[in-house]
């Protein structure tokens, strides 16, 4: 029976969408920009890289000629080539450019509602929300209420939380609302459980994800979040792969942030790690050991929270070399009847202004023993892929998409 792996890099997009201008994203190109900077030269970072960009094994499933095809250029240190996979792009239908509304449409069902947002204002977060978390959340008050980055509201913030234990609150241009709180002085469970009771209180404001952003130690000189992160995120639509492959009792692998993505909803086995490479280190153990007909679902996140929305070209250009410099590993461990796909959720271009996502179209690179390579074209919705890979299970179709296979 056949098996199937959808492995996210999370923010790589290739190439600004045809909406993005609605996003303030018009020439958005996460791959492209950091391929020029690195061939410009300002991807050099002493002791970590330098040169060109260097991705010679994605580039070999395709990587240069789905960029060429998404925005017509091909960007330097990738090639044109006969590829070893099938190779094209996703365009979003959903109403947003973060991680839910990526996933969600990835696995076939996309968001059927409007996202809530917060405003860019300051206070961005509505008093009776506020009210309302400080009274349940039984709190003395909260900081922040605003958009920012988490990292650098920590550096400010992070003082006064320690000597006044209110929480961090701040949001984003995403919909989103976060939480950040000292792992010791607050409590971790205690963060927790106020993100579950705040949760309940942003369902009506149909906001995607409530954010656990726990930090360690003593003031801005040596602040730093933890692992520790969860994403309390509203229950996905129905009818996904997740949902299909319960309903047929197939085995299923979550592996990094995806059971929060998706509410845990038949998100399996959950598995969780210390980074990108730790978590690819236990998905290439979870392809030998998966049953047959099973489904892994996994997605690496440090691309998108320690280099894309720190705007740091280098760090970003390093992760996408080490991530390439494994591909061997997984090509190795796939067996006969096997289907991986490679994508992302969104953008999130280092050379672009600001810190949030941009609204891209991501990379579809589709491979595995028998999988006839070739070019799939530009995808009208993410949707397809998630419905390619239950054509590929033998199950039914995906509430959405439509297959390539």
């Amino acid at each position: 029976m056949p098996r199937a792996f959808i492995l996210v890099l999370d923010s790589v997009g290739c190439g600004a969408a045809h909406d993005s201008h609605l996003f303030g994203d018009a020439g958005a190109d996460t791959l492209g920009h950091i391929a020029e900077a690195c061939a410009r030269g300002e991807g050099d970072r002493a002791g970590l890289r330098s040169g060109p960009l260097r991705l010679p094994h994605l580039d070999a499933l395709g990587l240069g000629n789905l960029c060429e095809a998404s925005t017509g250029k091909l960007p330097p240190g990738l090639s044109r080539v006969n590829a070893t996979g099938q190779w094209g792009y996703g365009v979003e239908v959903s109403q947003g450019k973060d991680t839910p509304s990526g996933h969600w449409e990835i696995a076939g069902a996309p968001a059927e509602f409007a996202w809530g947002y917060f405003p860019p204002t300051e206070p961005s977060f509505p008093a009776d929300l506020v009210d309302a978390i400080i009274r349940e959340g039984r709190l003395p008050g909260i900081l922040g209420n605003r958009h920012a980055a988490g990292v650098a509201i920590i550096d400010v913030l992070g003082e006064e939380h320690l000597r006044t234990v209110k929480p961090i609150v701040y949001t984003s241009a995403d919909s989103v609302l976060q939480i950040a709180a000292h792992e010791d002085s607050f409590g971790l469970q205690r963060l927790y459980d106020l993100c579950i009771t705040v949760r309940k209180l942003c369902d009506p404001l149909k906001v995607g994800r409530v954010i656990a952003r726990p930090f360690v130690g003593t003031n801005k000189s040596n602040f730093k979040r933890t692992p520790h992160r969860k994403d309390y995120a509203i229950p996905p639509t129905h009818g996904n792969i997740l949902d299909l492959c319960a309903a047929a009792g197939r085995p299923v692998i979550s592996i990094g942030k995806i059971g929060d993505i998706f509410a845990h909803r038949n998100t399996g086995q959950e598995i969780k790690g210390a980074g990108d490479m730790d978590l690819f280190d236990r998905t290439l153990g979870h392809i030998d050991s998966l049953p047959d007909g099973g489904f892994v679902f996994a997605n690496y996140v440090d691309l998108d929270t320690d280099y894309g929305h720190r705007r740091d070209v280098p760090g970003y250009a390093a992760g996408l070399e080490r991530f390439d410099a494994r591909i061997p590993e997984l090509l190795a461990r796939l067996k006969p009847g096997d289907f991986a796909l490679l994508t992302a959720d969104h953008g999130n271009d280092p050379t672009w202004r600001g810190t949030d996502h941009t609204r891209e179209h991501v990379p579809i690179l589709a491979f595995g023993p028998g999988v006839k390579p070739g070019s799939i074209g530009g995808r009208k919705t993410f949707a397809d892929m998630g419905a390619t890979v239950a054509k590929h299970l033998g199950l039914p179709p995906t509430r959405s998409g439509a297959s390539w296979l």
